[in-house]
């Protein structure tokens, strides 16, 4: 069971992970084990990349070392149930199902002795430009979090947190996509209300957004200070910030991050 890796659930996530850490030589194909039942699904995998397939997942628990749960939620009991009578202390067990505290994963396999990790990624992981937080319980050593760690950045960028801040980190980047999505859709209908034909505002207003962030990240800077470097006295920029401000953009954005967080603490207590 050396330095192995099984996938349980083979969705687009699981295909994120495989896909990074074989490009990145992590793993080898061959230390790649995934169980998914839907068989097209299992045959595009195994042969895009070279690992094994199985419908089930015992085979997974005898011969791989780590497992990466890769499963909605709403099926995740029935994984647990089925996994309970195969899982042993040695084993890693990693989840990236959203909103299911580890003590959901320890009362469904009925056991306390077990190294579980619970990650919170998010869709970007599908371009590896990921962000993922991850925490794990009182049975998993720090060589086992680095290691965790050293997966998920395979697939963007990783930070290990207590379990209690994965709620803000579902808030934040978890559901961040989405605003982000929501503003790139807001510049290109702006473009396109101001005159500018549909194909050139979708590529101005999104090579300005990966600009600004690549910007922002290579240069260090504050965002006030990048953003006072682009706005001129009397200028387009200011009237544009004015507009922003008076309608309490900043605000607005927080208090949707906060209502993200408010709903992931009330669905890890449902």
């Amino acid at each position: 069971m050396d330095n192995t890796i099984g996938f349980i659930g083979g969705g687009q996530m699981g295909e994120a992970l495989i896909r990074g850490i074989i490009d990145s030589g992590l793993y080898d194909a061959q230390a790649i084990s995934v169980a998914e039942p839907n068989p097209e699904r299992r045959d595009y995998i195994t042969s895009t990349y070279g690992v094994q397939g199985f419908e089930e997942s015992a085979p997974l628990w005898e011969s791989c070392s780590t497992l990466i749960l890769a499963v909605k939620p709403q099926i995740m009991h029935i994984v647990l149930a089925a996994s309970k009578d195969l899982v042993r202390p040695e084993h890693l067990i990693i989840t990236i199902a959203a909103g299911l505290p580890i003590s959901f994963y320890e009362q469904g396999l009925g056991r306390d002795d077990c190294k579980i990790i619970r990650v919170m990624p998010n869709t970007p992981a599908l371009v590896l430009e990921g962000a993922s937080g991850l925490s794990g319980n009182k049975n998993v050593e720090q060589e086992d979090l680095l290691r965790c760690e050293e997966i998920f950045n395979k697939i963007g960028k990783a930070v290990i947190l207590d379990e209690q801040a994965l709620d803000a980190v579902t808030g934040l980047s978890g559901s961040g996509p989405a605003y982000v999505f929501t503003f790139a859709e807001a510049m290109i209908d702006a473009g396109i209300k101001s005159g500018l034909p549909r194909p050139t505002a979708e590529t101005l207003a999104l090579q300005t957004i990966l600009g600004s962030v690549k910007l922002l990240m290579e240069s260090k800077k504050h965002p006030a200070e990048l953003r006072a470097m682009v706005t001129s006295p009397g200028g387009t920029t200011i009237a544009a910030q004015h507009v922003l401000e008076r309608s309490g953009f900043k605000g607005i954005l927080m208090d949707a991050v906060e209502a993200a967080v408010t709903r992931s603490k009330e669905l890890g207590k449902g």
